[in-house]
């Protein structure tokens, strides 16, 4: 059917992860996600659904980032919540390893390490990219698109493919199957922010500018091309919230409720007016370029919500002009968190309500933290022995 809308041509996995459960249904998401099935292909990955009740709980892990001796509190933490929450979803938003990695194995026992505790619970489950990912890529070789393929080996993960000529690995949009009809009610949207910003641009350099990434435009325009999509193939628009690794310039703004001036009044206007709860406690880390994301998510009106990390001791969320901008901690009690002795104490998770019978769907979110579930907040290392990989990640099936 010819809609007059460009639509990025994805891969069957990546029309299998857009389509969610619907894939199963023997629906797809427009000419976005297409009717592709090849020859031999794998069936598609564990369904979302709402469950019979109409709810549906993701939990957000963010910068487990640590090498294969992976710090047992992080997963001590990643258990407890998931025991805890039972979510339906979980999604490790970025700087999933750091770069202490030294070799193709160890790379896969850090990534091991923090998707077990979903795997051994049958939660499905995926992961955006940060910009630490990659750092050991020249000793280990492993680059996010070999990172990509091995975590797409595990029975529960969700990523899609990344897309051929689209900035970024595995952008990914899934669907979350309605619990009253075949129809989808709500969007997940995974996006890679980077890693570093390029040496020059122009001939110009950023020194002075913050040196991270930023989404490009080609990316955003992914966006508006499958929401719209999206939204033809189903005659509406679908309520989504998106993560990605690195914020927007926008998440400062909306700090300060200014562009310019950072002063305390700035701030405590901007409490009232963007109904800003939680803590700040470094300034936010985007690239030097506005990527123009945040304007997208106001054009296209289904975006409810846009959620990072990177900035471990920051953990704040407000309300900025209809669209939720915010942060969850640190997970990983092996990357840096606040100064001294209380290192560790805003280790921990968000976690996001999601209801079919509440207006908007969106119903809330709120923050886990480690020192409420009794484990050990001492401000030192506690590393793991690595442990074995399970036969099939070990064959790369």
């Amino acid at each position: 059917m010819t809609t007059g809308i460009h639509q990025p041509t994805l891969s069957r996995r990546a029309a299998l992860a857009a389509a969610g459960t619907l894939g199963a249904l023997g629906l797809t998401v427009a000419a976005a996600a297409g009717s592709y099935a090849a020859p031999g292909a794998k069936a598609p990955k564990p369904a979302l659904a709402f469950r019979p009740d109409g709810g549906f709980k993701v939990i957000q892990f963010n910068d487990t980032q640590d090498d294969e001796q992976t710090d047992r509190r992080t997963i001590e933490l990643m258990d407890k919540t998931l025991d805890a929450e039972k979510p339906d979803f979980v999604v490790i938003n970025g700087d999933v390893i750091n770069g202490g990695c030294d070799s193709e194995l160890e790379v896969k026992q850090a990534l091991n390490h923090v998707v077990q505790p979903m795997e051994r619970r049958q939660i499905p489950w995926a992961v955006t990219f940060g910009n630490h990912d990659e750092d050991s890529v020249a000793r280990t070789g492993m680059t996010e698109a070999k990172m990509l393929q091995f975590l797409q080996t595990y029975e529960f993960n969700m990523n899609g493919d990344s897309t051929p000529g689209l900035t970024g690995t595995s952008n990914s949009m899934l669907l979350v199957q309605s619990a009253k009809s075949r129809e989808p009610a709500f969007g997940l949207w995974l996006i890679d922010t980077g890693r570093y910003a390029p040496d020059a641009i122009n001939g110009q350099d950023f020194e002075g500018y913050p040196d991270w990434d930023w989404v490009r435009m080609d990316q955003v325009t992914w966006y508006r091309n499958l929401s719209m999509a999206t939204e033809q193939k189903y005659g509406k628009k679908v309520p989504s919230l998106m993560w990605g690794h690195i914020a927007l310039h926008e998440h400062r703004n909306m700090w300060f409720a200014s562009l310019d001036s950072r002063t305390d009044a700035d701030h405590t206007r901007a409490l009232t007016k963007h109904n800003i709860v939680g803590e700040r406690n470094e300034d936010e880390c985007p690239g030097p370029i506005n990527s123009g994301l945040f304007n997208a998510f106001l054009e296209r009106g289904d975006v409810l919500g846009y959620f990072v990390g990177h900035d471990h001791v920051n953990t704040y969320v407000g309300n900025y002009y209809g669209v939720q901008l915010g942060y969850a901690p640190g997970t990983g009690f092996g990357a840096y968190g606040l100064p001294g002795a209380e290192r560790n104490r805003l280790r921990g998770a968000r976690v996001f309500e999601l209801d079919e019978n509440h207006p908007g769907i969106y119903k809330d979110t709120r923050l886990v933290f480690a020192k409420d579930m009794g484990i050990d907040l001492t401000a030192n290392d506690q590393p793991i022995v690595p442990q074995p990989l399970d036969p099939a990640q070990a064959q790369g099936r």
